[in-house]
């Protein structure tokens, strides 16, 4: 057991399930006076250190519309901009589309489509300074919405991974230089459905190969990249319970080279472990998304640091991401909530 250092408190992790408490079924109104909640600066790190700052899944559209329509689309990111912009390298899974057309590609439940001209300058107000595409909501409106996708992305001070117009190019990897130091991010899909899996000729986005995984970090390593950050659309929804190909690929990636792998699909917290040298952020569950549910109840940006391109550890900032209580404006938990809401979160560590 460890403790983990948090941003606004410090966080006693344990191994116990974490049960999000029930809350009321009705959307609570728009306040006039939108309170924010006071956050706070960091001191940009000395030049041989990186930090990462990785949030959770985000969704500008649904039933958040009227929301951002009424407050404007940097509304969300009110409460935690000085967060993401105080670090290096912002990073998050940007599980939409962003496009204002695009055809059907297959059947699905919830489809997503959020407009770029909106979203993008919001994302980069936000501080967000490279989203991952590889989740199963990308394609939700077609090729021409990931192409749609790509091109509003080029334009724009975002990077993003993990999504292209054919299999190699969804497996390329985004360099960055930060401090003296370059650093790698990969990104794979681990969900259904197939159809947004890319080929050969065939748009789509990276599917996680345990065999891509780890040809594609050698190679990063092989480059001589410091640090090297790969991301997951993986596990089940709503639950905390790892599936067992999860560790498994995480793994891969650092046995690899990889020093930090970011998981995101289940829309709530899984547990964080340290593995050799690298961290593992099994999921980080919902950021900005645009529903209501009362499954997903708190969240966390997870600041990593690296130092000479080793991690040297993390601050965990607790949030409150229920939408019936902050309508999709996360807020930062005061020390004795994110102790409470924190306290069932299971930390691991691991040599093997």
């Amino acid at each position: 057991m460890k403790k983990v250092s948090a941003l606004v408190l410090l966080l006693s992790l344990s191994a116990c399930a974490f049960k999000p408490a029930k809350q009321e079924q009705t959307p609570i109104p728009i306040p006039e006076n939108n309170p924010v909640v006071k956050s706070y600066k960091v001191v940009k790190p000395a030049s041989n250190i990186v930090t990462i700052a990785a949030a959770g899944d985000v969704m500008l559209g649904g039933t958040a519309t009227p929301y951002l329509e009424q407050n404007g689309y940097d509304y969300p990111f009110d409460t935690t901009r000085s967060i993401l912009s105080s670090a290096d390298i912002a990073i998050i899974n940007l599980e939409t589309p962003l496009t204002n057309a695009g055809e059907l590609l297959v059947e699905k439940k919830y489809r997503f489509r959020n407009p770029p001209e909106k979203v993008i300058p919001a994302l980069e107000n936000a501080g967000i300074d490279i989203v991952s595409l590889a989740n199963n909501h990308t394609l939700d409106y077609g090729y021409s919405g990931l192409s749609d996708t790509l091109a509003a992305l080029d334009t724009s001070k975002v990077a993003y991974h993990g999504a292209g117009e054919n299999l190699t190019e969804a497996r390329k990897a985004v360099v960055m230089q930060r401090n003296g130091q370059s650093i790698g991010f990969l990104a794979y899909s681990n969900t259904f459905p197939e159809e947004f899996w890319a080929g050969k000729n065939r748009p789509g986005v990276a599917f996680g190969h345990q065999h891509y995984v780890q040809a594609d970090v050698e190679a990063l390593v092989a480059r001589g990249v410091d640090i090297i950050v790969v991301s997951f659309h993986w596990g089940r929804e709503g639950t905390t319970e790892l599936r067992p190909y999860q560790p498994l690929l995480a793994k891969t990636a650092i046995d690899a080279g990889a020093d930090l792998v970011i998981g995101h699909h289940p829309h709530v917290l899984q547990e964080i472990e340290v593995y050799k040298e690298g961290v593992i952020l099994y999921s980080l569950g919902n950021f900005v998304f645009g529903s209501f549910s009362n499954r997903v109840q708190e969240s966390a940006i997870v600041t990593v640091k690296f130092e000479n391109g080793k991690y040297a550890g993390l601050d965990v900032t607790p949030l409150l991401v229920n939408n019936f209580k902050v309508y999709f404006q996360p807020r930062l938990l005061t020390p004795e909530q994110g102790k409470k809401a924190f306290q069932d979160l299971k930390w691991v560590e691991s040599k093997q």
